[in-house]
């Protein structure tokens, strides 16, 4: 079984930055796409970033573009999501989730199969 477990999260004030790591079991990442989400308070999962198995595709959610970067490291199974510019709108839970390759739409989370327990990240201003 796939297992997900997502860590870097914490309390940072606005403009700062923080890394997310997804640390998989042994394999994953060189059989599955990856993604990450976020979920607010009371709002809807919402897509923040893909990287596709081979790392050489990525999509971004606009809210994020040109703040956020994922990359993988298959080698050591862990996905990262590297997060700068912080603004207190990012503050959610955030989630790494995996996908099977031939999977198109990245940025719904029905498209993906196994999903980590999440990571808070809090921004203040």
């Amino acid at each position: 079984q796939v297992q997900l477990a997502e860590s870097g999260g914490g309390l940072v004030q606005a403009g700062g930055s923080l890394r997310l790591s997804c640390v998989a079991s042994e394999g994953t990442f060189s059989t599955y796409a990856a993604g990450w989400f976020r979920q607010a308070l009371g709002k809807e999962r919402e897509f923040v970033a893909f990287s596709s198995r081979s790392g050489g595709n990525t999509y971004y959610a606009d809210s994020v573009k040109g703040r956020f970067t994922i990359s993988r490291d298959n080698a050591k199974d862990t996905v990262y999501l590297q997060m700068n510019s912080l603004k207190p709108e990012d503050t959610a839970v955030y989630y790494c989730a995996v996908s099977a390759p031939g999977s198109f739409w990245y940025y719904r989370p029905s498209a993906y199969d196994y999903w980590g327990q999440g990571t808070q990240v809090t921004v203040s201003s």
